[in-house]
Parts: C-alpha cells; structure tokens; sequence
C-alpha cells in the first residue's frame, strides 16, 4: 500500500499543512482538502473514488476544482463516499449553484461529474483493491476515521477527533496493522480549544497511543500551522518511540 500526505503549502516550508488530503495508491483518496491542487489533471483524473471523513471545510475545500479537473466527459464519474451529514452537506451548502454549480443534479441529468455513495460505521467499501472500514471517532460534527486494508497490509487514519475509543478498539483487533496516522492539533496550552473543538493536544495525543496494543508505527498529523514547532516539541517530550511527525509528500510504503 502506497499511502502521500497530499502536501498544502505554496511559498513555504510544504511540511506546514493547511488542508488535507491522503492518496493511496494513486487512484483513491481520503478527504479533498488539497487534492484539487496537487500534481496535474491527468493524474487527478487517475482518483476515481474519494472518502470523506467529515463536512469541514479543510477536508473538502478543493473538492470542486478536483472534480472539474478530473472530469473526461466518458462515464467514468468520481464517486464521492461520505457519511449522511457529508452528503447532505455537499448537496445543501456546496453543489448549490450558489457556492458552485450543482454537480449533483447535473450528473443526474447524465453529464458525469460525481455519484454520491452513503458509508455506514463499520460497513467495509471495496475499491481498486482496497478496502476502506468507516470507523466513527469524537468530533464536534459526524466524522469518521478509516481502516485501509489491501492483501498484506492494514493502515489505520483517525481524521479529526478528541479522545475516543472504537477507532482504537477496530485498530487492536487488525492483526495486520501497519501504521496509525494520528491528528495532534493544537499544543498543550490550547488544551481548552482542542477540547471545543473535538481536537487533540500532545497530552492527549499521547494518551490515545497508549490505548494501540500494537508495536506499529503512530505518524503524527493534522497539527496547527501557527503552532507546528510547539506541538512538534511537545510530542517529542512524550518518549513514545513508536511516534513519528508525518510528512507531506512523503511515499510511505506499507
């Protein structure tokens, strides 16, 4: 399993994320935060299903852009897989020919843009030799994490979310996990946002890690662009071996 934490800056450092986005093996994503922005249209148009684990707007910015590039006019339609909240988001406050044109009605009406496809918790989807297990984590709206699974290798990815359990409980129960992608968003003394905002801190980063059973890997991501060198530190201070900052643009192989 190939795994790229799509990179988002432009100007500097592209280890300062904005927006978020992975791509796993070059034909599938999870979230479209910057996935309209990265390499070209002809590679774009390679992604043919996109999961999204929630409605923010980082995880969903270039979502249209990513689908007018990727689009050729055959009928080879993106599918976007997302939970009821996601889809009726998409449908009420962005495909709303106000924001951005409705792609989903022009699709219905056989001008292929995307076909929504609703995930359920817990129900594994099949695609492009993958299979994605929607997981539901602790974030201020409906968010799911992902289990990605090919023949050889599990890859477990949280999104966004504060402590929770069952994301940890699916995790400890894979015997082939490989790797947790883990968000550690704001430094310690934010610990009153993250708990606002359904985020995690150091601290509680490494609370969270202690709950995985397995020796695997734990990459951190998500972290707050304006307080990247500080969360970064505070998880060094943690001692947790297992712990690594993800990098963007980075081919993980797993």
């Amino acid at each position: 399993m190939r795994v790229i934490l799509v990179p988002s800056a432009a100007g500097c450092d592209e280890q300062t994320q904005f927006l978020t986005s992975v791509l796993l093996n070059d034909t599938v994503a999870i979230d479209a935060g910057c996935l309209g922005l990265y390499r070209s249209p002809r590679e774009q148009a390679r992604v043919k299903h996109v999961f999204l684990t929630h409605s923010h707007l980082d995880h969903l910015a270039s979502l249209p852009m990513f689908l007018l590039n990727s689009v050729t006019g055959q009928d080879d339609s993106v599918t976007v897989l997302g939970g009821p909240a996601v889809l009726e988001c998409l449908r009420r406050d962005l495909f709303n020919d106000r924001l951005w044109p409705d792609f989903v009605r022009i699709s219905q009406e056989g001008r292929p843009f995307l076909r929504l496809q609703q995930l359920e918790a817990g129900v594994p989807v099949a695609v492009d030799g993958l299979r994605l297990t929607p997981v539901e984590v602790n974030h201020v709206v409906p968010t799911f994490g992902f289990l990605v699974e090919d023949d050889s290798a599990a890859v477990l990815f949280t999104s966004d979310t504060g402590p929770t359990e069952a994301v940890w409980e699916l995790a400890n129960r894979t015997p082939n996990l490989k790797a947790v992608f883990l968000e550690a968003s704001n430094p310690n003394r934010l610990a009153w946002l993250a708990n606002l905002a359904g985020h995690l801190t150091p601290a509680l980063f490494g609370e969270e890690v202690r709950k995985l059973r397995r020796p695997v890997p734990v990459y951190a991501v998500h972290i707050s662009p304006g307080d990247q060198g500080e969360v970064v530190k505070e998880l060094a201070e943690l001692g947790l071996p297992n712990v690594q900052v993800g990098r963007f643009g980075t081919a993980y192989q797993f």
